[in-house]
């Protein structure tokens, strides 16, 4: 099944969220000593790999926790929305 690999970066990208508060300093700033992305970019290659069966099937409960992390935000932010309309 070759769509179930992760590549280098994608891989180092999931060990990273599983661990980032022990790096110092603020998390934008690991970001771009890690892997030398802006954090923007950084979290659209997370966005991609949270939605990736490659990467459910590599780390299973970090993604279903990031995935309920990126839900919880955004029901957050449509509640946020929505009570400005009232």
């Amino acid at each position: 099944m070759m769509w179930l690999m992760l590549d280098d970066r994608d891989t180092r990208i999931l060990r990273f969220e599983r661990s980032w508060w022990r790096h110092a300093g603020a998390k934008e700033q690991a970001i771009r000593k890690e892997f030398g992305l802006s954090s923007a970019r950084y979290y659209q290659l997370l966005g991609a790999l949270i939605d990736s069966p490659a990467a459910l099937a590599h780390d299973p409960m970090l993604i279903k926790r990031l995935q309920r992390v990126r839900d919880a935000r955004l029901a957050a932010r449509s509640a946020r929305l929505l009570s400005r309309d009232d």
